[in-house]
């Protein structure tokens, strides 16, 4: 008899604690969602930031590479400008040499595919 007396009494004690336990689990799970948009706002700003900040170093090594190859390409064009005027000059000072360095030149390359 001792037993049922004491069961509604230890049911209503054990289902306070419950329920408060289950009140601070859901503040608690509400606490961490809070928490978790907090985290996931800093991220998509940390997130833009730095794609902002890749965005804006690549278009400035874009730009420096469009900006070499430029400069590159013209003193490439002078380059060629300069031997092709070269050659011009010392076929037309050396006709009889350049001739003969061409044939040399030729017979080098015919020996050299026949093996």
């Amino acid at each position: 008899m001792a037993s049922s007396l004491l069961h509604p009494l230890r049911s209503r004690r054990n289902g306070g604690t419950l329920h408060n336990i289950e009140s601070t689990i859901e503040e608690q799970i509400e606490t961490l969602r809070d928490d978790i948009a907090a985290l996931t706002k800093i991220a998509g700003k940390q997130s833009r930031k730095s794609g902002d900040r890749l965005r804006y170093q690549a278009a400035a090594g874009y730009d420096d590479l469009l900006s070499r190859s430029e400069d590159l390409i013209h003193e490439l064009r002078g380059g060629y400008l300069r031997g092709a005027h070269e050659v011009r000059n010392t076929v037309r000072r050396h006709p009889v040499a350049t001739i003969g360095a061409a044939a040399a030149f030729g017979l080098v390359l015919a020996l050299l595919a026949r093996r």
